[in-house]
């Protein structure tokens, strides 16, 4: 594959942040880089919700099968602890009482019931579900190979980053969370955290202004 045949690329990600459907919005189509080498604590496998004790992580274990450097492509999932079960009882008890739970959770529930053999494979079928439970429009592609850093490519991979202090986006419109009167808006958690308390307005909310 080409360079000049991309125009955008991510990395894939775990119930992505907001900032990473923000982006996902000002463009037809995009590509998620399936050869780069796996990042560990990064959103690939990794998610941020806001439960009653405040911001916290959920991270999907993994099994590099060639160490170190394994390609995203090749990472598999570890399901020796029952860490589907877990992160669901942790989304339900977090959202149960927000305003949209009860008519997103059949979308995304069956995706904590089956095991899944790659990350790559769960983060895609959850992102497609994710896309058009927002409201966008954006093409979901695959890198036929490792795409080098190029100027001329709009590059989130690594700038969209739990890890980042700057984010690709200026600022969070507040919203409403379950939690906020105990700890107060937290910013760009897992787009779940804005599905779950916004519903169909998460649409207008990620809408990049004009």
């Amino acid at each position: 594959m080409k360079k000049g045949n991309i125009n955008t690329i991510f990395s894939t990600a775990y119930l992505p942040p907001i900032e990473y459907f923000y982006q996902l919005t000002k463009y037809r189509i995009i590509y998620i880089d399936i050869y780069e080498n796996y990042i560990k604590q990064t959103y690939r496998n990794r998610c941020y919700i806001y439960a009653a004790n405040g911001k916290s992580s959920m991270s999907i274990p993994v099994i590099k099968t060639t160490g170190n450097h394994t390609q995203i492509k090749d990472i598999k999932i570890d399901y020796t602890q029952p860490w589907h079960r877990l992160h669901w009882r942790s989304i339900e008890s977090a959202y149960n009482s927000s305003p949209f739970f009860l008519y997103f959770r059949d979308y995304l529930e069956p995706f904590y019931e089956k095991k899944y053999n790659f990350l790559i494979d769960l983060n895609t079928e959850l992102l497609h579900v994710l896309i058009k439970l927002s409201g966008i429009i954006s093409d979901v592609k695959f890198t036929e190979n490792y795409i080098e850093p190029d100027e001329k490519i709009n590059d989130f991979r690594n700038c969209i980053s739990p890890k980042s202090k700057t984010p690709t986006i200026s600022s969070f419109p507040q919203y409403t969370q379950v939690f906020g009167d105990k700890h107060g808006f937290i910013p760009n958690l897992s787009i779940i955290d804005l599905l779950f308390n916004e519903g169909k307005m998460c649409k207008e909310y990620l809408r990049p202004p004009v």
